[in-house]
């Protein structure tokens, strides 16, 4: 009877176990959540990147809310597919498709002139899209993909916006960083990673330039009832990974992807510090500051130097020619 029992524990008690525990810590990792109920109806909101991953689940859950939607994204057709599901989902019409290449400044430019021709008012700008540890490739105006795109496109989106911005405050800016900003640096010797080429540090320099950009334009716009804050999403599982070498290969993936599955954290989930960062009413006049799940996170000693933040928005300005 003895052994029985025994073996009925080895075959249905352990098994649970490990289940519930697993399921524990992939809850746990899936971190903090924006649940309070807010009314965005009557506010327009753009997010670049959103036709996939965090940048969709944002749009997602914005529409759901109220809000009128642009979906800035490269991919028209994707980002089409992208904008009908929202609307199918949400039932708000208010989702609207326009074209934005941060890889090229003309389109930035072309859609912000554009976007002014449409609306009169910006109340919420979402700086989400990015791209991660490519293979040194550069951007139309020639600058490493990853700072151009990550960081030079958004600089001049962001301040092209800034007109409208001021004009609808108070209104916000959320700029989606990472973690691994604490492990950049910008290198002003070779900013555009000219002299030699690492796909992560140059993707974690580019990250550090989000915290500064964040952080010296709040400086800047002390005073305009405009907010801009940085953030965190959490580690992440969405197509921006698919540059990373070691996840190219198929058995690895394989092999890791219940690893995958219990610590990474679904895109519903990775949106839910910028939802936080664009609309939670207790951070109405907080500006300058870097969010991880949901609260304030302490930013690196890299990205609280000024003299660095001023110098990048500098060379930012020349490069872009935004001033």
């Amino acid at each position: 009877m003895c052994c029985l029992t025994d073996c009925l524990c080895s075959c249905f008690v352990w098994p649970a176990l490990i289940g519930v525990a697993a399921e524990f810590i992939r809850q746990y990792m899936q971190g903090g959540k924006f649940e309070k109920q807010t009314d965005e109806t009557g506010k327009v909101v753009i997010v670049t990147g959103s036709n996939t991953g965090i940048g969709k689940e944002t749009v997602l859950e914005l529409a759901r809310r109220g809000a009128t939607v642009y979906m800035a994204c490269r991919d028209k057709s994707r980002a089409e597919q992208a904008r009908l599901e929202v609307i199918r989902e949400t039932k708000n019409q208010n989702i609207f498709f326009r074209e934005l290449d941060l890889a090229s400044l003309d389109s930035v430019r072309k859609f912000v002139d554009g976007f002014k021709k449409e609306q009169s008012k910006l109340d919420i700008l979402i700086n989400n899209a990015g791209i991660m540890q490519c293979p040194r490739m550069l951007t139309k105006e020639g600058f490493e993909m990853q700072l151009g795109v990550n960081h030079m496109g958004h600089f001049l989106l962001t301040n092209l916006l800034l007109d409208l911005l001021k004009k609808s405050s108070p209104s916000r800016i959320v700029n989606v960083s990472s973690l691994v900003h604490a492990y950049g640096t910008i290198n002003f010797d070779d900013l555009n990673s000219e002299k030699s080429y690492k796909p992560d540090t140059a993707y974690n320099q580019s990250k550090l330039a989000n915290v500064l950009f964040t952080r010296e334009l709040a400086k800047r716009l002390e005073g305009t009832n405009v907010t801009v804050n940085a953030l965190h999403p959490g580690v992440v599982e969405t197509e921006i990974i698919r540059h990373v070498t070691i996840f190219k290969n198929t058995i690895f993936r394989f092999l890791v992807s219940p690893l995958i599955w219990l610590i990474l954290k679904t895109p519903k989930n990775g949106a839910q510090t910028t939802l936080y960062a664009a609309l939670d009413p207790d951070l109405n006049g907080v500006t300058g500051l870097y969010f991880s799940d949901c609260k304030p996170k302490e930013v690196s000693a890299a990205a609280k130097d000024a003299n660095s933040a001023k110098r990048l928005w500098e060379e930012s300005e020349k490069w872009t020619k935004a001033k």
